[in-house]
């Protein structure tokens, strides 16, 4: 038995418990300010700018199973880029783009009328980004800054990333820098196969060993 937490991890943010490295001595928010909980990691993480979704557990081998590439969890995210991209850019993501570690995975994209989130603080400047599009997008690998990249690879670049799902995990219902825990139970190993029993045979005699065979 397991305990997952999920976690809204605020704009301007570490996806770790502590700071060591902030700019000019400046302490940046770590997930110490919103998680009091001894003992848990996260799962992946979520870039400083970036917010939403992220798992913690106490479960090394979850951890792995969550985050290792391998396991190809898929994280859906909802991205607000700048302009208007056509549907030549939203195909070319769905395909796959080429990018400077390889091409990407084929991903799943829709445009969103609306993002359904709660704005962003500080929010964007409208003055400096009049036409924006939000976009919402599954991919399949965990490449860093992927998303930002690939927008940016169609002329679009990412103003705003929040990441909704975590395979079957979503973050509906939480508000930047709340969390709610799940308690997740292993399953059960199915029972061994009986062990193959020789049937005895009709005169009651035991089975004579074939010649040759070794002892």
């Amino acid at each position: 038995m397991s305990t997952l937490y999920l976690l809204h991890k605020p704009y301007r943010m570490l996806s770790q418990f502590t700071d060591r490295t902030g700019a000019g001595g400046e302490r940046r928010a770590t997930l110490a300010d919103v998680l009091d909980v001894p003992g848990i990691y996260p799962a992946g993480r979520l870039d400083h700018d970036s917010e939403g979704l992220l798992l913690l557990c106490d479960d090394g081998e979850l951890i792995h199973r969550i985050s290792h590439p391998r396991h190809k969890q898929p994280k859906t995210y909802r991205v607000q880029v700048e302009g208007n991209p056509d549907e030549t850019a939203l195909e070319a993501l769905r395909r796959g783009v080429q990018l400077k570690d390889g091409l990407t995975r084929p991903a799943k994209v829709r445009r969103l009328a609306a993002s359904g989130l709660t704005e962003r603080e500080p929010p964007l400047d409208p003055r400096r980004h009049p036409v924006t599009t939000w976009l919402e997008l599954t991919i399949s690998e965990g490449r860093n800054r992927q998303v930002r990249r690939m927008t940016a690879h169609v002329g679009h670049p990412t103003l705003r990333l929040v990441r909704v799902a975590i395979g079957p995990w979503r973050l509906d219902g939480l508000a930047p820098g709340e969390w709610r825990c799940e308690t997740l139970h292993a399953p059960t190993p199915p029972p061994p196969p009986p062990a193959a029993r020789r049937q005895p045979r009709p005169d009651g005699r035991p089975d004579k060993k074939k010649p040759g065979g070794r002892r």
